[in-house]
C-alpha cells in the first residue's frame, strides 16, 4: 500500500495532530467478530472489489489505511448506519459488529466509482472534516487501541479541544508486516473552529 490519503496538516501537538481530511469514498464491508479478527474478515472481500469483482471489472489501487469501526446495530445492505465506535459492541448484545472500509483513491466519486458486484460491499462517501489523529506503532489489539484512544482524550481535554462523534482505527501496513513494525493511527473528529468556540491554528 504505497498511497496514502491525502489530508492537510492543520496543527501539531506533543502528543496528536489536527487535520483536515478532505471528501473521499469509502469500499467498506460490515463483519461480525472480534476487533483482532475483523481486518482479516474483511479484507478478502475488500481486496476481491479492488482487483475487478465489480461491474466494470476494473481494478482499483488500493491506499492506506485500512479503515475499521464498529457497527453498534444490524445494517441493511441498501442504508447503511454511519454511526461509528469501535467502543460500542453489536446491536443486539450478542456478537460485536465492525465496518472496515478501503479508502479508495482521490479522483473517485460515488457516481463514478466501480459498482461492487458482492452485496456485502458498500460504496459510502465522507464528507470533508477535521480531525485528531495520534500515531502508534505495534500490535492491532483491542488493548493498545484502548490505551491510546485514552491517551488522545486525556491530550485533547488538556489542550481544551472538544471531540465529536466516534474514533477510528486506521492501520497502514499489511498482516505480514513484523508487529513492531507496524503503523497505526487513532482517529477522532473535531467540531469545526466556529462550533463550541474550537480553535486550532497554531499559536
Amino acid at each position: 500500500m504505497t498511497d496514502q490519503q491525502p489530508y492537510e496538516l492543520v496543527r501539531s501537538y506533543d502528543n496528536f495532530e489536527v487535520r483536515r481530511y478532505p471528501e473521499h469514498l469509502l469500499a467498506e464491508v460490515i463483519v461480525e467478530g472480534t476487533f483482532e479478527d475483523a481486518g482479516n474478515r474483511a479484507f478478502r472481500y475488500l481486496f476481491a472489489y479492488i482487483s475487478g469483482e465489480n461491474q466494470a471489472s476494473q481494478k482499483v489501487a488500493m491506499t492506506a489505511p485500512v479503515v475499521q469501526d464498529a457497527s453498534p446495530e444490524k445494517i441493511s445492505m441498501t442504508a447503511p448506519v454511519l454511526q461509528q465506535g469501535v467502543e460500542v459492541q453489536g446491536g443486539d448484545g450478542g456478537t460485536p459488529q465492525f465496518r472496515v472500509a478501503f479508502v479508495l483513491p482521490e479522483g473517485f466519486t460515488i457516481e463514478d466509482a466501480p459498482r461492487p458486484t458482492n452485496p456485502k460491499v458498500h460504496l459510502r462517501t465522507v464528507p470533508e472534516s477535521l480531525a485528531a489523529v495520534i500515531r502508534f506503532n505495534g500490535r492491532w489489539s483491542a488493548v493498545r487501541y484502548q490505551q491510546h484512544l485514552q491517551s488522545l482524550k486525556i491530550a485533547l481535554r488538556e489542550a481544551g479541544l472538544p471531540s465529536i462523534g466516534t474514533p477510528r482505527f486506521a492501520r497502514f501496513d499489511p498482516p505480514f508486516k513484523p508487529w513492531w513494525l507496524r503503523q497505526n493511527e487513532i482517529v477522532l473528529d473535531l467540531p469545526e473552529p466556529d462550533q463550541e468556540g474550537a480553535g486550532y491554528s497554531s499559536p
